[in-house]
Formats: structure tokens, C-alpha cells, sequence
């Protein structure tokens, strides 16, 4: 769950939670990902990338005003 304040949504912000859900992203699914992309020849880092921005809508928001 990630608690934002709905007046600071900058790109400072943006990118944290992108990182937090990069590394959870790599923890928890790095090795399949990285299988899959020597398998179909596929670039690890975009494969990476879109399943973090996927993660991130499994995420629940609590916005303080």
C-alpha cells in the first residue's frame, strides 16, 4: 500500500515508487524474466520495465489531502 499526499505528485515522487516496484518486480519474478528473454531472445530490460509498470496498478493508494 502506498500513501501519497495528492498535492506532491511530482516526478520525484513518480520515480520512487517506480523504483520500489522495479525492485520488487526483480525479486520476485528476476529469474523467470530473465529466462524468458534468453529464451525468445527478448531485451531484459524492457521486459523489466513493462512489468513494473504493470505492477504498480496491483498497488493500493491512500491519497492525503
Amino acid at each position: 500500500m502506498g500513501y501519497l499526499s495528492y498535492t506532491k505528485l511530482d516526478s520525484e515522487t513518480q520515480e520512487g515508487l517506480i523504483s520500489m516496484s522495479k525492485k520488487e518486480v526483480e525479486i520476485r519474478f528476476g529469474k523467470q524474466l530473465k529466462s524468458y528473454a534468453q529464451h525468445h531472445c527478448a531485451n531484459y530490460d524492457k521486459l523489466l520495465e513493462e512489468q513494473t509498470i504493470r505492477n504498480l496498478y496491483n498497488y493500493y493508494f491512500v491519497f492525503k489531502m
